[in-house]
């Protein structure tokens, strides 16, 4: 049911299947079965901004596990320079950067000048998400891979208030729309529709942002469903029933397969940010430090040969459209889209199933890192192709975020 062209995008829905089954997602898998890319640092301890909230989820699958600290390889741990020209961005290393500016003569004068302009690069007006406090002593390394992404039992009147929440407060949408997620399931999409359909190019992308990453989540939960749940055993798989009720074109009013559209949209969204953003990976000082020199060199080169890939995708995403009006409306139309974009990543922080606000937070910070490369345009341009990058700078989190979000 799922076929032809994307509203708002010169590509189909076939192109993007072929390209990603066959060529691009065998690789990213593999990228991401990596130490750099498996140790995501996440703070799941923070109170809910929003409401009073005591609604954690006490099955437990919902818990998460965390790495036991000499689990986490030595270089991401420490933030260690050993062979990284300039210091691999790593937000640690901001942090401590005025004291190794005096401290480690193995640093070279380059180096310590680019960790002294990071501590100083405020990048608050750049970023689309909330930033998870890595400092905090509740903040934790997670394996992604030994806590996947799956149905946890986790659902009802909680979990329909967070995405209430991210659709009512954060799409630009008018009062008399009624949020997406109406018990009947598919009468208020009639008045969304019309309203998406009248709406500019940049208010319409960013409600389709959202429902592609609520499709992509849901895709996940019902792929990996808890199937049979014993005292032997726990067996998850595909769940074809939950995937109907939430995608099939008549259960859901014909809703299902728009929601589906904007899965791909949000690929081709991510999938443009990736290709924009090789000159800042290319670079010989960037590397994937974890102190496995070998193994780091050869998943660089994996993920310049995907970074390459995505660039050689024929019918990209034309993000030129995207405010590109009156220059003022424009920079408050963008200055928008990042305030809604932020609350909707500290929505997050209100999940009450920490393995869903686990992979929630990751998405979210993934999406929010694929907008701020797209919006950077211009500094990822400049910079040098040697030497640190001032300008333009991604963290550790970021990256790994990025690419999770991407490969989810």
């Amino acid at each position: 049911q799922v076929t032809g062209y994307l509203d708002d995008c010169t590509c189909d829905v076939e192109t993007i299947d072929a390209f990603n089954n066959y060529k691009l997602f065998p690789r990213l898998n593999e990228l991401l079965q990596s130490d750099y890319f498996r140790y995501y640092k996440v703070n799941l301890q923070k109170p809910c901004p929003f409401w009073e909230d005591n609604s954690h989820c006490g099955m437990r699958d919902c818990a998460v596990q965390p790495c036991p600290s000499d689990e986490v390889p030595d270089g991401i741990r420490a933030g260690s320079y050993k062979y990284s020209e300039e210091a691999n961005s790593l937000v640690e290393e901001c942090e401590e950067a005025k004291r190794l500016g005096a401290v480690d003569d193995s640093l070279s004068k380059e180096t310590r000048q680019a960790v002294l302009q990071w501590a100083q690069h405020d990048d608050s007006s750049d970023s689309f998400c909330e930033a998870d406090d890595i400092h905090s002593p509740d903040a934790e390394y997670v394996d992604l891979l030994l806590n996947p992404e799956r149905y946890t039992g986790y659902k009802g009147p909680d979990a329909w208030k967070i995405w209430n929440s991210i659709y009512e407060e954060n799409c630009f949408k008018p009062q008399n729309v009624k949020r997406p997620l109406a018990s009947g399931r598919g009468e208020s999409f009639i008045y969304l529709t019309k309203w998406v359909s009248r709406v500019c190019v940049e208010k319409r992308a960013f409600y389709r942002l959202i429902s592609g990453l609520h499709a992509s989540i849901n895709i996940h939960l019902s792929a990996r469903y808890l199937l049979q749940d014993s005292w032997s055993e726990k067996k998850w798989g595909p769940n074809v029933t939950e995937f109907q009720q939430r995608f099939d074109e008549v259960l859901t009013n014909g809703e299902g397969p728009r929601r589906l559209k904007n899965l791909y949209f949000l690929y081709l969204i991510e999938l443009r940010a990736l290709s924009k953003v090789l000159p800042f990976f290319e670079r010989p000082g960037f590397q994937l430090y974890t102190g496995n020199e070998s193994q780091d060199a050869e998943m660089k080169h994996l993920l310049l040969e995907i970074l390459h890939l995505a660039k050689s995708f024929p019918l990209h995403f034309d993000e030129n459209s995207f405010f590109a009006g009156n220059k003022k409306e424009a920079a408050k139309l963008k200055e928008e889209f990042r305030l809604h974009f932020k609350n909707i990543s500290k929505i997050m922080d209100c999940v009450g199933c920490f393995k869903c606000r686990l992979w929630g937070k990751l998405q979210t910070q993934g999406l929010g890192t694929a907008l701020k490369i797209l919006f950077s345009e211009n500094l990822i341009e400049k910079i040098p192709e040697s030497g640190p990058s001032y300008g333009f700078q991604l963290t550790r989190q970021e990256i790994v975020a990025l690419f999770n979000a991407f490969g989810r």
